[in-house]
Protein backbone atom coordinates (compact mmCIF):
# COMPACT_ATOMS: atom_id res chain seq x y z
CA UNK A 1 0.00 0.00 0.00
CA UNK A 2 1.57 3.39 -1.19
CA UNK A 3 1.52 5.65 2.11
CA UNK A 4 -0.10 8.96 1.83
CA UNK A 5 2.05 11.44 0.81
CA UNK A 6 1.16 13.79 3.77
CA UNK A 7 2.78 11.43 6.29
CA UNK A 8 5.43 9.47 4.01
CA UNK A 9 9.23 9.69 4.78
CA UNK A 10 11.03 13.14 2.72
CA UNK A 11 13.26 12.08 0.74
CA UNK A 12 17.27 13.62 1.25
CA UNK A 13 18.21 16.72 1.20
CA UNK A 14 20.61 17.90 -0.82
CA UNK A 15 23.60 19.49 1.17
CA UNK A 16 24.08 23.25 -0.71
CA UNK A 17 27.16 25.29 0.41
CA UNK A 18 26.27 28.93 0.74
CA UNK A 19 28.00 32.19 2.46
CA UNK A 20 26.57 33.07 5.73
CA UNK A 21 26.99 36.41 7.48
CA UNK A 22 26.58 35.30 11.42
CA UNK A 23 26.66 37.90 14.23
CA UNK A 24 28.62 35.52 16.65
CA UNK A 25 26.98 35.02 19.93
CA UNK A 26 29.36 32.27 21.35
CA UNK A 27 32.73 30.23 20.16
CA UNK A 28 33.75 27.26 21.49
CA UNK A 29 36.59 24.88 20.29
CA UNK A 30 35.89 20.92 18.87
CA UNK A 31 39.27 19.43 20.09
CA UNK A 32 37.78 16.11 18.99
CA UNK A 33 37.64 17.18 15.33
CA UNK A 34 40.57 20.19 15.48
CA UNK A 35 37.61 22.98 14.12
CA UNK A 36 36.44 26.36 15.76
CA UNK A 37 32.67 26.15 16.34
CA UNK A 38 30.79 29.42 15.85
CA UNK A 39 27.18 30.25 16.66
CA UNK A 40 25.09 32.92 16.40
CA UNK A 41 22.22 34.39 14.68
CA UNK A 42 22.45 35.06 10.33
CA UNK A 43 22.59 38.37 9.48
CA UNK A 44 23.78 38.00 5.51
CA UNK A 45 22.75 34.90 3.37
CA UNK A 46 20.71 33.81 0.22
CA UNK A 47 17.19 34.35 -0.25
CA UNK A 48 16.25 30.98 0.48
CA UNK A 49 17.99 31.10 4.25
CA UNK A 50 16.12 32.90 6.53
CA UNK A 51 17.58 35.80 8.19
CA UNK A 52 17.74 36.06 12.03
CA UNK A 53 17.88 32.40 12.39
CA UNK A 54 20.45 30.73 14.67
CA UNK A 55 23.33 28.82 13.13
CA UNK A 56 26.55 27.29 14.20
CA UNK A 57 29.33 27.64 11.44
CA UNK A 58 32.04 24.90 11.69
CA UNK A 59 35.45 26.13 10.56
CA UNK A 60 38.43 23.56 10.38
CA UNK A 61 41.87 24.16 9.30
CA UNK A 62 42.72 25.96 6.45
CA UNK A 63 39.05 27.18 6.13
CA UNK A 64 38.57 30.40 4.54
CA UNK A 65 36.17 33.27 6.66
CA UNK A 66 36.08 36.84 6.98
CA UNK A 67 36.15 38.71 10.63
CA UNK A 68 34.35 41.44 10.77
CA UNK A 69 34.71 43.80 14.22
CA UNK A 70 33.50 47.40 15.51
CA UNK A 71 36.98 47.88 16.62
CA UNK A 72 40.14 45.25 16.70
CA UNK A 73 42.39 45.38 20.16
CA UNK A 74 45.95 45.33 19.49
CA UNK A 75 46.36 42.27 21.13
CA UNK A 76 44.51 40.27 18.49
CA UNK A 77 45.70 41.65 15.24
CA UNK A 78 49.38 40.94 17.39
CA UNK A 79 48.54 37.32 17.62
CA UNK A 80 46.81 36.98 14.18
CA UNK A 81 49.95 38.35 12.73
CA UNK A 82 52.34 36.03 14.63
CA UNK A 83 50.01 32.95 13.57
CA UNK A 84 50.49 34.60 10.14
CA UNK A 85 54.46 34.30 10.18
CA UNK A 86 54.58 31.32 11.74
CA UNK A 87 52.21 29.51 8.92
CA UNK A 88 54.64 31.17 6.25
CA UNK A 89 57.92 30.44 8.05
CA UNK A 90 59.80 27.80 6.73
CA UNK A 91 61.04 24.67 8.16
CA UNK A 92 63.76 22.18 7.10
CA UNK A 93 62.45 18.89 6.56
CA UNK A 94 65.58 16.32 6.97
CA UNK A 95 64.17 12.51 5.83
CA UNK A 96 66.19 9.83 6.59
CA UNK A 97 66.61 6.33 6.66
CA UNK A 98 69.42 3.38 5.85
CA UNK A 99 68.40 3.88 2.37
CA UNK A 100 67.97 7.74 1.41
CA UNK A 101 67.61 10.97 2.72
CA UNK A 102 65.90 14.23 1.63
CA UNK A 103 66.14 17.55 2.53
CA UNK A 104 63.40 20.16 1.97
CA UNK A 105 62.06 23.82 2.80
CA UNK A 106 58.18 23.64 3.54
CA UNK A 107 56.84 26.80 0.93
CA UNK A 108 53.81 28.60 1.10
CA UNK A 109 51.88 26.28 -0.71
CA UNK A 110 53.76 23.07 -0.84
CA UNK A 111 57.59 22.14 -0.38
CA UNK A 112 60.48 22.90 -1.79
CA UNK A 113 62.65 19.69 -2.46
CA UNK A 114 66.35 20.68 -2.07
CA UNK A 115 68.45 17.60 -2.02
CA UNK A 116 67.90 13.47 -2.15
CA UNK A 117 70.42 10.95 -2.18
CA UNK A 118 70.40 7.33 -2.48
CA UNK A 119 72.87 5.01 -0.51
CA UNK A 120 73.73 1.46 -0.29
CA UNK A 121 75.01 0.52 2.83
CA UNK A 122 76.30 -2.42 4.05
CA UNK A 123 74.62 -5.12 5.86
CA UNK A 124 74.13 -5.54 9.40
CA UNK A 125 76.45 -8.50 9.90
CA UNK A 126 79.47 -6.21 8.13
CA UNK A 127 80.01 -3.87 11.45
CA UNK A 128 83.36 -2.24 10.65
CA UNK A 129 82.48 -1.45 6.94
CA UNK A 130 79.03 -0.03 7.79
CA UNK A 131 80.33 1.99 10.84
CA UNK A 132 81.91 3.87 8.49
CA UNK A 133 80.09 3.65 5.52
CA UNK A 134 76.94 5.54 8.31
CA UNK A 135 79.20 8.14 9.46
CA UNK A 136 80.09 9.12 5.60
CA UNK A 137 76.83 8.93 4.82
CA UNK A 138 75.51 11.35 7.78
CA UNK A 139 78.41 13.73 6.80
CA UNK A 140 77.11 14.14 3.56
CA UNK A 141 73.66 14.79 4.48
CA UNK A 142 74.76 16.82 7.11
CA UNK A 143 76.86 19.33 4.53
CA UNK A 144 73.61 19.68 2.38
CA UNK A 145 71.69 20.21 5.58
CA UNK A 146 74.12 23.04 6.33
CA UNK A 147 74.19 24.59 3.12
CA UNK A 148 70.02 24.99 3.50
CA UNK A 149 70.08 25.59 6.87
CA UNK A 150 72.87 28.44 6.58
CA UNK A 151 70.43 30.51 3.79
CA UNK A 152 67.98 31.44 6.86
CA UNK A 153 68.35 29.46 10.07
CA UNK A 154 65.10 27.90 9.91
CA UNK A 155 63.57 25.45 12.73
CA UNK A 156 64.06 21.56 11.21
CA UNK A 157 62.40 18.98 11.98
CA UNK A 158 64.11 14.96 11.60
CA UNK A 159 61.86 12.40 10.47
CA UNK A 160 61.95 8.45 9.64
CA UNK A 161 61.45 4.96 9.66
CA UNK A 162 63.11 2.83 12.48
CA UNK A 163 66.62 4.34 14.49
CA UNK A 164 68.49 6.12 11.57
CA UNK A 165 66.29 9.49 12.56
CA UNK A 166 67.70 9.65 16.40
CA UNK A 167 71.54 8.46 14.83
CA UNK A 168 71.29 11.36 12.80
CA UNK A 169 70.10 13.75 15.22
CA UNK A 170 72.65 12.79 17.74
CA UNK A 171 75.51 12.84 14.87
CA UNK A 172 74.54 16.34 14.64
CA UNK A 173 74.74 17.09 18.27
CA UNK A 174 78.51 15.80 18.36
CA UNK A 175 79.23 17.08 15.00
CA UNK A 176 77.26 20.47 14.53
CA UNK A 177 75.91 21.43 18.05
CA UNK A 178 74.98 24.72 16.23
CA UNK A 179 72.61 23.19 13.58
CA UNK A 180 71.34 20.62 16.20
CA UNK A 181 70.25 23.58 19.01
CA UNK A 182 67.57 24.40 15.68
CA UNK A 183 66.16 20.89 15.56
CA UNK A 184 62.73 21.32 17.30
CA UNK A 185 61.59 17.42 17.07
CA UNK A 186 62.35 14.26 15.88
CA UNK A 187 59.24 11.93 14.59
CA UNK A 188 59.01 8.49 12.80
CA UNK A 189 57.35 8.08 9.82
CA UNK A 190 56.82 4.91 7.54
CA UNK A 191 59.25 6.16 4.66
CA UNK A 192 63.08 8.29 4.33
CA UNK A 193 63.35 10.05 1.43
CA UNK A 194 60.81 12.43 -0.25
CA UNK A 195 58.22 9.79 0.19
CA UNK A 196 58.74 10.50 3.89
CA UNK A 197 58.10 13.92 3.61
CA UNK A 198 55.18 14.02 1.66
CA UNK A 199 54.21 11.44 4.37
CA UNK A 200 54.36 13.90 7.37
CA UNK A 201 52.97 16.43 5.53
CA UNK A 202 49.40 14.08 5.25
CA UNK A 203 49.64 13.15 8.98
CA UNK A 204 50.04 16.88 10.48
CA UNK A 205 53.81 16.12 11.84
CA UNK A 206 54.90 19.43 10.77
CA UNK A 207 51.97 21.12 12.08
CA UNK A 208 52.79 19.69 15.32
CA UNK A 209 56.30 21.01 15.01
CA UNK A 210 54.94 24.83 14.58
CA UNK A 211 52.57 24.38 17.75
CA UNK A 212 56.15 23.49 19.45
CA UNK A 213 58.06 26.56 18.57
CA UNK A 214 54.64 28.53 20.21
CA UNK A 215 55.41 26.82 23.30
CA UNK A 216 58.70 26.72 23.63
CA UNK A 217 58.14 30.84 23.28
CA UNK A 218 55.36 31.39 25.43
CA UNK A 219 57.34 28.79 28.28
CA UNK A 220 60.25 30.79 27.95
CA UNK A 221 58.17 33.71 28.86
CA UNK A 222 56.45 32.37 31.49
CA UNK A 223 60.25 30.70 32.93
CA UNK A 224 61.24 34.55 32.97
CA UNK A 225 58.45 35.41 35.07
CA UNK A 226 58.72 32.89 37.96
CA UNK A 227 62.56 33.09 37.85
CA UNK A 228 61.82 36.83 38.74
CA UNK A 229 59.00 36.30 41.51
CA UNK A 230 61.52 33.04 42.75
CA UNK A 231 64.16 35.44 43.16
CA UNK A 232 62.33 38.63 44.62
CA UNK A 233 62.86 40.93 42.26
CA UNK A 234 60.24 43.74 41.90
CA UNK A 235 60.09 44.32 38.35
CA UNK A 236 57.30 41.66 38.26
CA UNK A 237 53.74 41.59 39.66
CA UNK A 238 50.92 39.25 38.89
CA UNK A 239 47.00 39.31 39.64
CA UNK A 240 44.29 41.55 38.47
CA UNK A 241 44.70 44.38 40.92
CA UNK A 242 48.16 45.10 41.06
CA UNK A 243 48.92 44.36 37.37
CA UNK A 244 46.17 47.33 36.52
CA UNK A 245 48.17 49.58 38.64
CA UNK A 246 51.38 48.56 36.97
CA UNK A 247 49.43 49.49 34.16
CA UNK A 248 48.37 52.99 34.87
CA UNK A 249 52.03 53.94 35.54
CA UNK A 250 53.22 52.69 32.44
CA UNK A 251 55.65 50.36 34.12
CA UNK A 252 54.29 47.10 31.84
CA UNK A 253 56.74 46.02 29.55
CA UNK A 254 55.21 43.05 28.76
CA UNK A 255 51.35 41.86 29.95
CA UNK A 256 51.19 37.92 29.87
CA UNK A 257 47.73 36.52 30.10
CA UNK A 258 45.77 32.85 30.01
CA UNK A 259 43.56 32.41 27.14
CA UNK A 260 41.34 31.51 29.53
CA UNK A 261 40.97 34.88 30.97
CA UNK A 262 39.76 35.62 27.87
CA UNK A 263 37.42 32.79 27.09
CA UNK A 264 35.85 32.32 29.92
CA UNK A 265 36.05 35.70 32.13
CA UNK A 266 32.14 37.40 32.44
CA UNK A 267 31.82 40.47 30.04
CA UNK A 268 32.72 42.91 32.91
CA UNK A 269 35.69 41.03 33.70
CA UNK A 270 36.78 40.86 30.02
CA UNK A 271 36.04 44.48 29.21
CA UNK A 272 38.71 45.12 32.22
CA UNK A 273 40.97 43.40 30.61
CA UNK A 274 40.56 44.45 27.37
CA UNK A 275 41.04 48.08 28.91
CA UNK A 276 44.64 46.75 30.62
CA UNK A 277 45.61 45.60 27.42
CA UNK A 278 44.77 48.94 25.79
CA UNK A 279 47.13 51.04 28.38
CA UNK A 280 49.62 48.81 28.09
CA UNK A 281 50.03 49.00 24.31
CA UNK A 282 49.71 53.07 24.41
CA UNK A 283 52.36 52.68 26.30
CA UNK A 284 54.57 51.07 24.77
CA UNK A 285 54.32 47.64 26.23
CA UNK A 286 53.19 44.29 24.13
CA UNK A 287 51.06 41.42 24.93
CA UNK A 288 51.52 37.53 24.82
CA UNK A 289 48.12 35.82 25.54
CA UNK A 290 49.19 32.39 26.58
CA UNK A 291 47.44 28.94 26.01
CA UNK A 292 46.75 26.61 28.98
CA UNK A 293 46.58 23.80 27.47
CA UNK A 294 50.05 23.24 28.13
CA UNK A 295 51.78 24.01 31.51
CA UNK A 296 53.80 27.30 30.92
CA UNK A 297 49.70 28.27 30.87
CA UNK A 298 48.54 25.88 33.78
CA UNK A 299 51.40 28.03 35.88
CA UNK A 300 49.76 31.12 35.18
CA UNK A 301 46.49 30.26 36.09
CA UNK A 302 47.91 29.34 39.27
CA UNK A 303 48.94 32.91 39.29
CA UNK A 304 45.63 34.47 38.56
CA UNK A 305 45.76 34.52 35.31
CA UNK A 306 47.95 37.59 34.42
CA UNK A 307 51.22 39.14 35.31
CA UNK A 308 53.32 41.59 34.03
CA UNK A 309 57.04 42.08 33.78
CA UNK A 310 58.35 45.63 34.16
CA UNK A 311 60.30 48.27 33.54
CA UNK A 312 60.49 49.83 36.52
CA UNK A 313 59.69 48.58 40.15
CA UNK A 314 56.22 49.34 41.30
CA UNK A 315 55.70 48.99 44.98
CA UNK A 316 52.75 45.98 45.83
CA UNK A 317 51.74 46.24 49.34
CA UNK A 318 49.87 42.78 49.09
CA UNK A 319 52.53 40.67 47.22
Amino acid sequence: MKPDEKYARPGRGERVSVFLGVKVESVSWDKLLGRLRVHGTIRQAPENVPEGAHHTIKIALNTAATIVKKEWAGHHLERLEKARRASEEPIIIVSIDDENYAIATTAQYGIDERVEERVKLPGKRETEKRTTAVKEYFMRALNNLRRVWAQSQSPIVIIGAGYVKNDFARFLENEAGDIAKSVVDVKGVNNGGVAGINEALRSGVLLKATKRLRIAEETEVMEEVLRRLGKGELTITYGMEQVEKAAKMGAVEKLVLADSMLRESSDEQRLRLEEIMKEVEQKGGGTMVISTEHEAGSKLVALGGVASILRFPVFQSDQ
